[in-house]
């Protein structure tokens, strides 16, 4: 397999101990050229996007103390692709062509994700959104709060408490067992269907500000209390952006790549090979 020339240890090494060149009195631009190997130029745009492929912490690192040795890095690295320039094995050849092929297929498929995020576009696909769930019938939707506990003997005493007027949150904190004991036991907001079936008819059977227990599920014993109802409505924008914005990204991408795929012609060879040939890793061999 062919291995990338990476020395971020080294560059990190020397870093401290090299300073950047003094910057030319012309307005540097991408195509700036920072050095010539073998007649191979290296401009700034190659510095500035192998920059880009750096862990962060290196990105992080300041400009002063990263510059040369990130420079002499191409030029070792341009060095070495110039010496063995038509050596590579029959296995590095062939990685390097998939490297390649999937390079180039995903920017394409980047750019089209990246220039479907418009605002508009996503302000669209809201409106599209809102226009379909709305056409739904609307259905209730529950806002309540549990207090779960191991045992039924640990329940009386806090439907005693309760009946004191003590605050349900802060009982939630102290005694119960599962996630939502830090938010005072709050379960938000939910619809038919998403709760097991014991529990929603609990929730079903109160009215807005009343609890009841025990109620015996295979989580545990609960202390079931009903905040409030509402019938389902279209959730606000921000809400749902990040999924219509993933939606919209993954159409981008899939129309590129079906338009890319229509636009020439395919002909499939593969079909009555045996799959096992996938383990032939010694084909790969010169």
């Amino acid at each position: 397999m062919i291995r990338s020339f990476s020395r971020p240890g080294l560059v990190m090494a020397t870093a401290l101990m090299l300073g950047a060149p003094a910057l030319a009195e012309t307005e540097p631009t991408r195509d700036t050229v920072l050095a010539t190997v073998g007649g191979t130029e290296i401009t700034l745009g190659h510095l500035l996007a192998a920059r880009d492929t750096l862990p962060e912490q290196f990105r992080q690192m300041p400009a002063e103390a990263l510059f040369e040795p990130l420079v002499e890095q191409l030029i070792e690295q341009t060095a070495l692709m110039q010496q063995t320039e038509g050596t590579l094995s029959a296995r590095e050849q062939i990685a390097f062509e998939n490297e390649q092929r999937a390079f180039v297929a995903n920017a394409a498929l980047t750019r089209a994700a990246e220039a479907a995020l418009t605002e508009e576009n996503v302000e669209a696909a809201y409106e599209a959104f809102v226009t379909e769930f709305d056409g739904r019938e609307p259905t209730p939707e529950y806002n309540a709060s549990h207090i779960l506990v191991e045992t039924e003997e640990e329940v009386a005493p806090i439907l005693e408490a309760l009946e004191d007027g003590a605050d349900f949150a802060e009982l939630a904190r102290e005694h119960s067992i599962d996630g939502a004991a830090q938010a005072g036991g709050s379960l938000g907001w939910f619809g038919l269907g998403a709760m097991i079936p014991d529990f929603e008819e609990a929730v079903q059977s109160l009215e807005v500000g009343e609890y009841m227990g025990p109620l015996a599920t295979q989580f545990g014993w609960h202390i079931v209390k009903l905040n409030d109802t509402r019938m389902s409505s279209a959730p606000p924008l921000d809400e749902v952006r990040e999924a219509l914005e993933q939606n919209l990204q993954r159409e981008a991408a899939q129309e590129v790549l079906t338009s890319a795929t229509e636009a020439v012609t395919i002909e499939r060879a593969y079909e009555g090979l045996d799959p096992t040939v996938l383990g032939r890793d010694d084909l790969l061999d010169d």
